[in-house]
Order: structure tokens, then C-alpha cells, then sequence
């Protein structure tokens, strides 16, 4: 007797297209509200929102390679999520926790391949701050979205619930 297949996570990309719809529309926000390189603060100290544009990837990185890069980080998002697709593929529905990250670094790294589409650059915004002491990099929802699909990921895989060894005679 065949067993018939068990739904696998695919659905999960309802997350991913809820993150680049939140991503596209606060970036459109900041393009159409937002004055460039000038700090508004949200909370005074801490907070602001700042429209800044990175060629780059995470904390600029490759930002001045003279415009390679976007195709390469084009290329990488498209391969990274390709990959991530295929593995929600194979992941039964019900395994969130490894359906969760998967859709959120998609979501993220499609949203952010939509702005080296259209732009040129990735559109950041949101700048956290300690005074005017410590500045934290700018960075938008996309980011957010691979950063906690990442920290998911290790936080999941380390918690795995994976039983323990057993004891000896007991």
C-alpha cells in the first residue's frame, strides 16, 4: 500500500511574501517621507529614522567595488533563496522550526534583491543609536527579517531537543 506524500512547508512562503510586502511598503514610505541622510528622531537618543542607500551588503560590505557587486549579491540572493525554496520543499509542514527561519531569510533576501533591482541599492532606514556616541548601522525590514531567520536557525539548531545520551543502566 502507498503511503500517500505528507505536505511539505511550501506554504511557509506566505511568510516570505508577507515580508517583502512589509519591506517594499516601508521603503516606499521612506523614499516618498523621508528626507535623505537627515536623522528623524523616534526616540530622542536612541531611535531615528535615517534614508541612507547601501550598494553593499551587511555593515557596507563591497559598498565601493564600482557596481559588481550588485549582480553578485543579485545572483547570491537568488541562489540562497533557490536553495532555501528546495528545502522547505523537502520539510514537512508541521516543522516550524525549521520552515520559520527558511521563510524569513527569503523574505529578506528577496526583498532586498528587489531594491538592487530597481534602485541600484538597498534602501535603509531604521538607526538605532546610543547618544551620539555609538551609531549602529542603518538597515530595513529585509534585514531584520535575515537576521532573525539566521538567529533562529542557530538558536533552533543548538535547541534541537535532540535527546540525550542514555544512561548506562538506567
Amino acid at each position: 500500500m502507498t503511503q500517500a506524500p505528507k505536505p511539505n512547508a511550501l506554504i511557509w512562503l506566505l511568510l516570505s511574501a508577507v515580508v517583502i510586502g512589509l519591506d517594499q511598503w516601508s521603503k516606499h514610505w521612506v523614499l516618498t517621507s523621508l528626507p535623505e541622510f537627515q536623522p528623524v528622531p523616534v526616540i530622542e537618543g536612541y531611535w531615528n529614522w535615517y534614508r541612507t542607500y547601501n550598494p553593499g551588503a551587511a555593515f557596507s560590505f563591497l559598498a565601493d567595488a564600482g557596481g559588481w557587486q550588485k549582480y553578485f549579491f543579485a545572483v547570491l540572493a537568488i541562489g540562497i533563496s533557490g536553495l532555501l525554496t528546495y528545502w522547505l520543499s523537502r520539510t514537512a509542514r508541521g516543522h516550524w522550526r525549521e520552515a520559520l527561519p527558511f521563510s524569513l531569510v527569503i523574505g529578506g533576501a528577496l526583498g532586498n534583491l528587489i531594491d538592487r533591482l530597481l534602485h541600484g541599492h538597498v534602501v535603509d532606514f531604521i538607526q538605532w543609536h546610543w547618544k551620539e556616541v555609538y551609531y549602529y548601522p542603518s538597515f530595513n525590514i529585509a534585514d531584520s527579517a535575515i537576521v532573525g531567520g539566521a538567529i533562529a536557525l542557530v538558536v533552533f539548531g543548538v535547541f534541537s531537543g535532540r535527546s540525550k545520551t542514555p544512561v548506562e543502566g538506567g
